[in-house]
């Protein structure tokens, strides 16, 4: 049983497949690439592509399969017509969460490995219902006991509970529920029974896989300078600094979405 921290780390994301590809000549292999096949390899996303299919599919008479292959010179290809930032497809990324056609976003994926939250962030993390998926560690199933393979519940502690001799109480107060679930066990309760006695402290592990519109709603609400707990917000940050680094266009849309 220790304190432990928050780690968050992207596992998987949207990617457009081999034929895509090649369909608009972003195959490696390519020795005649188009035009818009060298716009992708100068910098373009997967998620761009993906977002730009969709999106025109609702407005063009192009196939979705062809919208990038017939389409992509003149969005990738050009500034911004706005006067903003970026190329004519962030000018109409922005046209759209402008509009509240976000449903658009949907198409873009983004699996996180989530590792050593508390249960009260997961209590709160769940109300997020649409376009969430979860998948998380049993207290059932993975026995918390000091002897068994866990070695105990970890925790985390708020930053509120580190001052003064508050630390002190709140560490009491694990380590009271760590011996209590001991007792429990010896006792002959079950792991599913003596879990009731684990703090909303406990930490925990889970996987999510979000939609990019779900979780720009989500930052949104939950962004640092929101009124969100401290821990919630720092997930909430942590996940933003993840999907931006693979998709950096999104930068500018997080806490637009509400």
């Amino acid at each position: 049983m220790a304190e432990t921290k928050m780690n968050v780390q992207l596992l998987a994301h949207t990617m457009i497949t081999e034929k895509f590809a090649k369909s608009f000549a972003l195959n490696e292999t390519e020795t005649d690439l188009t035009d818009v096949g060298e716009l992708f390899r100068n910098g373009c996303t997967d998620g761009q592509a993906v977002a730009l299919s969709a999106i025109r599919t609702c407005y063009s008479a192009n196939k979705p399969s062809e919208i990038v292959a017939k389409e992509g010179a003149k969005y990738f290809g050009n500034s911004a017509s706005d006067g903003g930032t970026g190329t004519d497809a962030d000018r109409l990324f922005r046209q759209i969460v402008a509009s509240k056609h976000t449903s658009t976003l949907e198409h873009l994926t983004f699996t996180f490995a989530i590792e050593g939250v508390s249960r009260a962030l997961l209590a709160q993390l769940t109300r997020h219902r649409a376009g969430f998926s979860f998948s998380v560690q049993s207290q059932r199933y993975v026995r918390m006991g000091s002897g068994d393979r866990s070695g105990g519940f970890d925790y985390v502690v708020p930053k509120e509970a580190k001052v003064g001799s508050a630390e002190y109480v709140f560490v009491s107060a694990m380590e009271a529920a760590q011996k209590a679930y001991d007792d429990l066990r010896k006792a002959g309760v079950k792991a599913e029974d003596a879990r009731a006695v684990l703090p909303q402290a406990a930490a925990t592990n889970l996987v999510m896989t979000v939609n990019l519109r779900a979780l720009l709603d989500f930052y949104a609400k939950r962004r640092k300078g929101n009124g969100a707990q401290a821990e919630i917000a720092d997930l909430a940050e942590a996940l933003r600094r993840a999907v931006t680094e693979v998709e950096p266009w999104t930068a500018q849309f997080f806490g637009e979405v509400s």
